[in-house]
């Protein structure tokens, strides 16, 4: 890799000028999957409708196929008789129209015969005379009970966006229009590893001194929930060379790299350091005007990403759902969407002072008191790991906002 200039030390950058910067990934390539394999995926490209959705009219209900001028008045008191033609077979169709005063039995997403333009309801018909006559005893207009051809799309119409993530209702569309073979983006593929000595891995005995590295495991599960293909890729020591290479072995196979850990500016938070030697634009912010995770670190070589995470696992775990669970998104294919798309509507239980210009993340639980739904804080930084496990949701202080009262109305992001 080529080297760039030295590493800054920790500037913090407005949350939003962090965002800015963090959506301007551009996405990862695409390939070609069968369709039974691509739930989940990020559609590449938009998918518009190629025929009228259904191609012809069908009955949506059990009845009898008619023309609506046949049986208009018809009643409980005054039915209408129709001779019964035939049946619309299932999976073909009716090889005759429908003439004045008949009838065909249709069964709900049956092919309407020509001629006919309603369907009764087989609640409101009596066969008669062995079902060569039926007696139908409520009147329809014209298009009753019945879907027409484009109804559902018109040919044409837009149907799937660009950057999609399939659902399973998506593939229903798609096989619908005969759809086998689909053009999704590549999953990305994002290495995370740990840096730090006092680290060990969670299967391991501590010695003095050390603890079981927790970030990896949580950040594995997020970056996996986001979409993207994990390779969990160990823990390397507090070490700029041994680091570097780490990363740029991680690089050449990867489409991004996770760090936990080493990203604030202590002597043995070689980080910076190491992400120095990147592939230019190299680091391009160190610091988010945040609380907690404000030692956030974005470095990109070339395209790829490459970001430095607080150690504490609070504060990993808040800024991935804030900043880089977005980005991975745009790196998957998908557009910008809300990382929060689940708000519950409270109150904060107590005062919270906040700083102008500092966004603050509140780990909170959710509570019904009297009558109204209260946002309870949990005590404990970004040291305290069971705030998060603890906490329904968090609540978040714009940093226009200088705090909150007791009582002020908040939304709850919820996890």
């Amino acid at each position: 890799m080529a080297r760039s200039e030295a590493a800054p030390s920790l500037t913090l950058i407005p949350a939003d000028d962090a965002r800015r910067i963090l959506a301007d990934t551009p996405p990862v390539g695409r390939e070609r999957v069968a369709l039974s394999a691509a739930v989940g995926r990020v559609l590449s490209e938009a998918f518009v409708a190629p025929a009228d959705l259904p191609g012809e009219r069908r009955a949506v209900m059990d009845g009898y196929a008619v023309r609506g001028a046949d049986v208009r008045g018809a009643s409980a008191l005054s039915p209408v008789a129709l001779a019964v033609t035939g049946t619309v077979p299932m999976g073909d169709v009716f090889p005759r129209g429908v003439g004045a005063a008949e009838a065909v039995a249709i069964a709900t997403g049956g092919f309407l015969p020509e001629g006919a333009d309603a369907v009764v309801m087989v609640e409101h018909t009596v066969a008669l005379d062995g079902g060569a006559r039926v007696e139908i005893s409520r009147a329809v207009a014209p298009g009753a009970n019945v879907v027409e051809r484009g109804e559902d799309l018109a040919r044409g119409a837009p149907v799937l966006p660009a950057g999609r993530r399939l659902r399973p209702q998506d593939l229903a569309m798609l096989a619908t229009f005969g759809v086998t073979i689909v053009d999704v983006r590549r999953r990305p593929r994002v290495a995370v590893l740990s840096t730090g000595n006092e680290l060990c891995d969670p299967a391991e005995t501590p010695r003095p001194g050390q603890v079981r590295d927790a970030n990896q495991t949580a950040l594995g599960a997020q970056v996996a929930a986001a979409g993207c293909a994990v390779t969990h890729a160990g823990i390397v020591p507090d070490e700029t060379d041994a680091l570097r290479r780490a990363i740029a072995r991680m690089l050449d196979e990867h489409d991004a790299v996770i760090l936990s850990g080493g990203s604030s500016i202590g002597t043995k938070d070689v980080s910076a350091d190491a992400l120095a030697g990147l592939d230019p634009p190299g680091i391009l912010f160190h610091g988010i005007d945040i609380r907690p995770g404000k030692p956030t670190l974005f470095a990109r070589a070339g395209s790829k990403p490459v970001v430095g995470m607080p150690g504490f696992p609070t504060s990993s775990l808040i800024v991935f759902d804030a900043f880089i669970r977005p980005m991975l998104w745009r790196l998957g294919g998908e557009g910008a969407r809300d990382p929060w798309p689940a708000r519950r509507p409270a109150r904060i239980s107590r005062e919270h002072r906040s700083v102008v210009g500092r966004e603050d993340y509140l780990r909170v639980r959710v509570a019904e008191r009297d009558g109204a739904t209260w946002a309870d804080p949990l005590p404990g930084g970004s040291a305290t790991l069971s705030n998060v496990v603890f906490a329904d949701g968090l609540v978040r202080v714009d940093a226009a906002v200088p705090g909150l009262a007791a009582g002020d109305p908040v939304d709850v992001l919820l996890y």
